[in-house]
């Protein structure tokens, strides 16, 4: 909504974090959104700030307990049948009606293929402003107002953003950007219960069931401890068999950039990137992969980064906290048998 003298900045307040469930669970990237809504909601001290979890579904009852432990202080639950499956009509219709009956001053959401759905017909509605795929978020001391950060023009500069004369200022956040703080089971807040209105469930369309789809839903970069990431520097579809292998040996899960993904050589499921996967593995081993922004931006938070190039020189290898110069084709073998020994 657009501010004016009646609807000025001071009437919104709180960090509200949109919530996502998948297969009856809170969706992990809620969890890291939990956190990083706490940092922000401090940086508001002076408004009395909480963090707000909107909690929409069926049958969620005890879901709200896990996201007081996760530092919600109020989780707002909309439990209805008409919200079983995903419906980007109905869900924005009830989450527009909340925004302007509660006020909050921020909202974040995962940008998972429903926040992706979803936000930008929220931030049509309510007219307001909405920033994709964001790196990081602040407050900025002097105004208050939230700092968006994320990259721009194919991820050659990184951009922050304020949206200063709209509210709520709305973000979308990658799963692995930020970390989910330790689980407080010492912690409780306030449930408040809202419904849908049966106008809200009148929808052109009806989602009838919705389910994985081939061997690539298993592949899960996010929960691995562990990545191997190849890159330009595998060649082909055939290079990429001693990258699985590395990741085998290590129990982990094989990553990729952009270029090879184009290349056809591997599944879009293992991209890394701006376009991809943002990834936090306790070891990221990137085999042959240059280090160009866009994958950077999808891996550097990683607490380990392992590169294999022959470029000494190559923007990875300076990102790197150990750079191995050589022929990953000779290198990466020699690394496989000394971890299956």
């Amino acid at each position: 909504m657009k501010l004016t003298e009646k609807e000025i900045a001071d009437n919104y307040n709180d960090v509200w974090v949109l919530g996502e469930i998948v297969e009856g669970q809170v969706h992990k990237v809620t969890l890291e959104l939990l956190g990083i809504a706490r940092e922000l909601a401090g940086k508001r001290a002076s408004k009395k700030s909480q963090v707000v979890c909107l909690l929409m579904g069926s049958k969620l009852a005890g879901l709200e307990q896990d996201l007081f432990y996760q530092s919600a202080d109020k989780v707002i639950m909309v439990d209805d049948e008409s919200l079983k499956f995903f419906n980007d009509s109905i869900y924005a219709s009830v989450v527009s009606r909340l925004i302007n009956k509660y006020k909050p001053e921020i909202l974040i959401s995962g940008a998972t293929s429903k926040g992706r759905s979803l936000m930008p017909l929220v931030a049509v509605q309510i007219e307001t402003g909405l920033t994709a795929d964001c790196t990081g978020l602040d407050i900025d001391e002097e105004s208050g107002l939230l700092l968006q950060t994320r990259p721009a023009y194919g991820g050659n500069i990184i951009a922050t953003i304020k949206c200063a004369d709209h509210r709520p200022q709305m973000s979308t956040v990658r799963q692995g950007v930020f970390k989910a703080l330790e689980s407080d089971s010492s912690r409780t807040g306030e449930l408040v219960i809202e419904n849908v209105l049966e106008e809200e469930k009148k929808t052109r369309f009806t989602v009838i069931s919705e389910e994985s789809y081939g061997a690539d839903a298993k592949i899960n970069l996010h929960d691995a401890n562990v990545i191997v990431a190849g890159g330009r520097g595998v060649k082909s579809a055939e290079g990429f068999e001693i990258i699985h292998k590395l990741a085998e040996s290590v129990q982990g899960a094989v990553g990729a950039t952009r270029a090879t993904i184009d290349s056809g050589w591997i599944s879009y499921a293992h991209q890394v990137g701006q376009t991809g996967l943002t990834v936090q593995p306790e070891i990221y081993i990137a085999c042959g992969v240059s280090g160009q922004i866009q994958h950077l931006v999808g891996m550097q938070s990683s607490d380990l980064i392992i590169a294999i190039n022959k470029d000494p020189d190559a923007p990875i290898m300076q990102l790197a906290d150990v750079a191995i110069v050589g022929d990953l084709f000779e290198v990466v073998p020699e690394i496989t048998k000394l971890m299956s020994i």
